[in-house]
C-alpha cells in the first residue's frame, strides 16, 4: 500500500478532482483499457471481448475480430491509422485458460490487420505506440518488447523474469528511452539501443510499486496507483538519480483505475473498471463504468 510519507510523495494542492466525462453501458463488463483519436474515444470490455468507440455522445460496438482472444491495454496508432489491442486470456472465472496472447491491431471499422506474438507463452496486458513503434508489456513475466516500425520484427527490451508485471510505458521526450512500470518492481528506464535497463527509485531510494497505466505530457508522467483502496493518480519527473512523484488525486471517483489516456490538456481516465467483481465471477451487469476527465495542472 503506498503511504503518502514513506514514498515521499505529496497531494498536488493546485490539482483539480476528476469529474465523470462520460459513462461505458453497464452491459460492457470490465472495461480496461482506453485510447483516444482525436474526436474518438476507445474502450476495451475485457469480458464481452467488445471494443467501443464514443464520438460525440454515440457509442459504436465492435465485437473482437474473429480467432482473436480478450481485449486489454489499447492504443492508437495515428501513423498506421490503427488501434492496437493487447489480447489475452486473463485468470478470470468463465475465461478460458491459453498458452499464449497476442498483439493485435484493427482499424476504424473492426477489421482485423495484424496479429502478432514475441515470444511462446505471450500474457500481454499494455500497450504504448511512439515514433512508428509499438510497445507491448508481459504482466505475467514482467517482459517488454519492441515491435519496430517495418510492423513485424520485435525487439526483446527487457527479458522475461527481469521484472515481475510490466505494465504501462511511454518514451521519453528524445525518443530514445522507454520508462516503463512494473508492478512489483518499481518504475525503470530501457535504454533502446543497448537495451540496458535502469532503475528510477524515489528520493528515499525505494521502488514505486503498484502502479498500472502510464502516459507522458511533455516531461511530466502520470500513473494510476491501484495496489489498494484509495487508488491514487499521481505524476513523476525523471531526474539524474531517479524520479520525483507527486500524488494529484487520491480517492473517489478513482474506484478501481486502470487505464489512461492523454488528450490535449486532458487526462482521461477509466475510473471503475470492475475487476473485484470480476474476480469473484459476478457477472452481472453492473453500474456504467464511468470514464473521468482530469485537467492537467
Amino acid at each position: 500500500m503506498i503511504r503518502a510519507g514513506a514514498l515521499l510523495l505529496a497531494l498536488g494542492a493546485a490539482a483539480d478532482a476528476p469529474q465523470i466525462l462520460f459513462t461505458a453501458p453497464a452491459a460492457h463488463r470490465l472495461v480496461e483499457g482506453i485510447a483516444i483519436d482525436g474526436g474518438v474515444v476507445w474502450l476495451s470490455s475485457v469480458l464481452d471481448r467488445t471494443i467501443l468507440a464514443r464520438t460525440r455522445g454515440t457509442i459504436r460496438r465492435f465485437a473482437m475480430p474473429k480467432g482473436t482472444l480478450h481485449p486489454m491495454g489499447l492504443a492508437f496508432d495515428v501513423r498506421r491509422n490503427w488501434l492496437w489491442i493487447a489480447t489475452d486470456c486473463p485468470e478470470l472465472p468463465g475465461i478460458a485458460r491459453c498458452d499464449s496472447g497476442a498483439l493485435v491491431a484493427m482499424d476504424r471499422m473492426g477489421r482485423l490487420k495484424a496479429k502478432l506474438s514475441p515470444a511462446k507463452g505471450f500474457h500481454p496486458g499494455d500497450v504504448s505506440v511512439g515514433e512508428g513503434s509499438v510497445f507491448v508489456s508481459d504482466t505475467l513475466n514482467g517482459a517488454v518488447y519492441r515491435l519496430l516500425p517495418d510492423g513485424r520484427t520485435f525487439r526483446t527490451l527487457i527479458a522475461p523474469g527481469v521484472g515481475r508485471s510490466a505494465q504501462g510505458t511511454a518514451l521519453t521526450p528524445d525518443g530514445r528511452r522507454l520508462i516503463v512500470a512494473d508492478y512489483g518492481r518499481g518504475i525503470a528506464s530501457v535504454d533502446l539501443e543497448s537495451g540496458a535497463r535502469t532503475p528510477l527509485p524515489l528520493p528515499d531510494g525505494k521502488p514505486l510499486r503498484g502502479m498500472d497505466g502510464l502516459v507522458r505530457v511533455g516531461d511530466r508522467y502520470f500513473t494510476i496507483y491501484n495496489a489498494s483502496s484509495p487508488a491514487s493518480l499521481i505524476s513523476f519527473r525523471v531526474t539524474e538519480t531517479g524520479i520525483e512523484a507527486d500524488v494529484l488525486h487520491r480517492g473517489a471517483p478513482l474506484t478501481d483505475p486502470t487505464q489512461l489516456a492523454v488528450d490535449g490538456t486532458h487526462l482521461l481516465i477509466v475510473a471503475d473498471a470492475g475487476w473485484p467483481a470480476a474476480t469473484k465471477g459476478d457477472t452481472a451487469p453492473r453500474q456504467p463504468v464511468p470514464v473521468v476527465v482530469f485537467n492537467l495542472p
